[in-house]
């Protein structure tokens, strides 16, 4: 068992290759995969996937940098598109302050817009977050006061603060293959002090190969590459952190238990 809870199967250089990405995940023993989208104009081909693909699952969201050219996309219009039962969370969503693509107070809007979806349709939000971690985890903690919702820190690269911040408001932590790069010392700390009841694990292909992958195009696949490297970090049997981590995953979705 294993899940990549977040993936682009429809990005360039995915979407040509689908069906043998696919093959080549299930290969290694990848059981479910989230494919996530990060704009409007990709919703229809990442749930058409989803809908052909037994394994696969989908989100409508807008990523923070395409914030500015959505303003249209808000709480109602996700939510909607959310009662699709291929339709498992909402997002990426989230604040990223490292490239500002788009005006930070309209990437605040459009989250709060994101995480009051995720509340109405009862289903998580996947956050992206990027040198914002204070606005984020301000947010974060706001909108819990304003009603408990679900959600996922995606990719974690953020401070052991942020991480405990995000715990506490019971959110879930991604761990993406950066912590099997080199200079991740930090976040290997973290990824090895991380209550396994809260940890998933994902690739964000096409992006973020693991070693030994470096420098090609990410694929579910390298998950197990991911997960080998993590629970040899967190001194564990690599067979039951990818049981658990895939367990998290069917709980934190759970939409997916219906399939």
């Amino acid at each position: 068992m294993l899940a990549d809870s977040h993936c682009h199967l429809n990005y360039k250089g995915m979407q040509e290759q689908q069906q043998e990405v696919l093959e080549r995940a299930r290969a290694r023993g990848v059981t479910a995969m989230l494919n996530i989208a990060t704009r409007e104009s990709e919703w229809d081909a990442v749930l058409a996937t989803a809908e052909r693909e037994p394994d696969v699952w989908a989100t409508v969201g807008i990523h923070p940098h395409e914030a500015d050219q959505h303003p249209h996309v808000d709480t109602a219009k996700l939510v909607e598109r959310a009662r699709h039962a291929r339709i498992v969370g909402i997002g990426e969503s989230g604040l990223d302050y490292h490239y500002d693509h788009s005006d930070r107070e309209r990437q605040r809007t459009s989250f709060r817009a994101h995480i009051a979806a995720a509340r109405e349709a009862r289903v998580p939000i996947i956050v992206h977050t990027r040198d914002a971690e204070d606005d984020t985890a301000t947010i974060l903690r706001e909108e819990m006061e304003q009603g408990a919702y679900a959600g996922v820190i995606h990719c974690f690269t953020a401070s052991d603060a942020f991480a405990d911040q995000a715990l506490e408001l019971g959110l879930f932590i991604s761990i993406s293959g950066i912590v099997t790069f080199r200079n991740a010392v930090e976040l290997q700390a973290t990824a090895a002090r991380l209550p396994r009841e809260r940890l998933l694990i994902e690739t964000d292909a096409p992006f973020l190969a693991p070693v030994p992958h470096r420098g090609k195009t990410g694929e579910p696949g390298f998950v197990a590459d991911t997960a080998v490297f993590l629970a040899k970090l967190r001194n564990e049997d690599p067979e039951e952190l990818q049981r658990y981590t895939a367990e998290n995953f069917h709980t934190l979705f759970n939409k997916t238990c219906n399939a």
